[in-house]
Order: structure tokens, then C-alpha cells, then sequence
């Protein structure tokens, strides 16, 4: 991902830590949402980026983070109504070109596609990386 690219990643937890950390490395300019200030715990000393404390679902606090100027939007928190709340209001609100949100139930896959919104299943990813297993 070059140039520098702007990012708002909601939910600090393992994978929103982990992206976040690794993207503000990669020198982009990172906001991280987090309810819960203790989640801010795992981005690193190098982590160059703005942390807001507060719910994502709330425009003030994406308002906050400047999501209007935002290239993406990454939804990890691991909930996937939440992650589909935010996403459809990146999306349609905040006109967030691309917004990638993260969802557990792939039944709900295809609710997330009707709104332009890719998605990232760590089940079914899983479950092919299990499978891949056995052909090796």
C-alpha cells in the first residue's frame, strides 16, 4: 500500500492491534477506536497513530477520527452487528471508498456484500487452511 494512506480501524483487540501496529510502521496515518482504553495495551512503542477511546456506532466518534477523509476503514471488533453497523455507515455516510469489515457467522456474508462492504471470515479461512492440511 503505497502512498501513505489514511486508516480509522475500529476495535483494538489481537487483529486490530496487529494491523494497526504494522500499518503505522509501514508510515500510514492510523486511527484506532476502542471502547475500552486498556485495548491501546497492545499497539507497540512504534505505533505513530491516534488512539480515541469511545463507540465506534456513534458519529461524534467517527467524526472524531475523521473518517470523512479516510481511505479505509477496517470493522475487527468481534462483534458482527457492530462490524456491520460501522461498515454501512463508513460506507454510506462517510463515503469511505473501501471498508473491509470482519464477520464470524458466514451466513451474514452476503448482508455485508449488498452494501459494498468486503469481508474477512476468520471461520471459513480456518476452515480452509485446516483442509489445506490434508493435501499436503
Amino acid at each position: 500500500m503505497s502512498p501513505s494512506k489514511q486508516i480509522v480501524i475500529v476495535g483494538c483487540g489481537r487483529l486490530g492491534g496487529a494491523l494497526a501496529n504494522t500499518l503505522s510502521l509501514e508510515g500510514h496515518r492510523v486511527v484506532v477506536i476502542d471502547q475500552k482504553e486498556s485495548a491501546f495495551d497492545k499497539l507497540t512503542a512504534g505505533f505513530s497513530g491516534f488512539k480515541i477511546i469511545g463507540d465506534a456506532v456513534e458519529l461524534h466518534i467517527l467524526k472524531q477520527a475523521q473518517l470523512h477523509l479516510a481511505d479505509y476503514l477496517f470493522a475487527t471488533t468481534t462483534s458482527d452487528n457492530t462490524n456491520l453497523m460501522i461498515a454501512q455507515v463508513a460506507k454510506i455516510i462517510f463515503n469511505v471508498p473501501k471498508v473491509v469489515a470482519r464477520v464470524f457467522n458466514p451466513g451474514r456474508e452476503a448482508m455485508y456484500k449488498d452494501f459494498g462492504v468486503e469481508t474477512i471470515n476468520p471461520t471459513q479461512l480456518s476452515a480452509i487452511a485446516f483442509l489445506q492440511t490434508m493435501s499436503r
